[in-house]
């Protein structure tokens, strides 16, 4: 399988971070590479996007001010594959990444992932009232998986809180 190289910069407008790679994305080398996976159908139609992207341009994203990121870097079947060390190791090498890159907000793509890195239950979707690290607004949004059984419609609304962000980096 091919690693999964992060998209990151400094001042990213949104840095997404999944639970880790599927073995699909291991094996194209590329982000949220699953065919089930709603991922950049979502960014497309809340607007994040100008166009349907496809995983194999996750790179040209960071045009747009988009970065990725994994807490778990080992692709897997499922996130249930994944352990409580990685988990913990993973946290700490995200929490490093955040405050090295600072991006505007860190969009974690699944409850669970935010859950693990925060150690925080029980939490809304969308922004958070105390960040892990201080002056990042974290958001957090269902997963795009296609396990997730939400309607793409309801993934929308939840991932359409984010465009203000992106908007409002795009006209400072």
């Amino acid at each position: 399988m091919k690693p999964i190289s992060d998209h990151l910069q400094e001042n990213l407008s949104i840095l997404f971070v999944g639970y880790n790679p599927s073995l699909r994305s291991g094996e194209t080398g590329h982000h949220y590479a699953s065919p089930s996976n709603r991922f950049y159908r979502i960014l497309f139609q809340t607007g994040l996007t100008p166009r349907l992207y496809k995983p194999q341009e996750d790179g040209d994203l960071l045009q747009l001010g988009y970065g990725f990121t994994n807490i778990v870097s080992r692709p897997t079947l499922t996130a249930a594959e994944i352990s409580p060390d990685e988990y913990r190791e993973g946290s700490v090498i995200l929490r490093d990444k955040i405050q090295t890159y600072h991006p505007k907000v860190v969009c974690f793509v699944g409850k669970g992932v935010y859950e693990q890195y925060s150690d925080k239950r029980g939490m809304p979707w969308g922004v958070q009232p105390q960040p892990v690290v201080t002056g990042v607004i974290e958001y957090v949004c269902p997963s795009s998986s296609g396990l997730v059984r939400m309607k793409l419609e309801e993934l929308v609304a939840i991932y359409s809180g984010l465009l203000a962000y992106s908007q409002a980096e795009r006209s400072t």
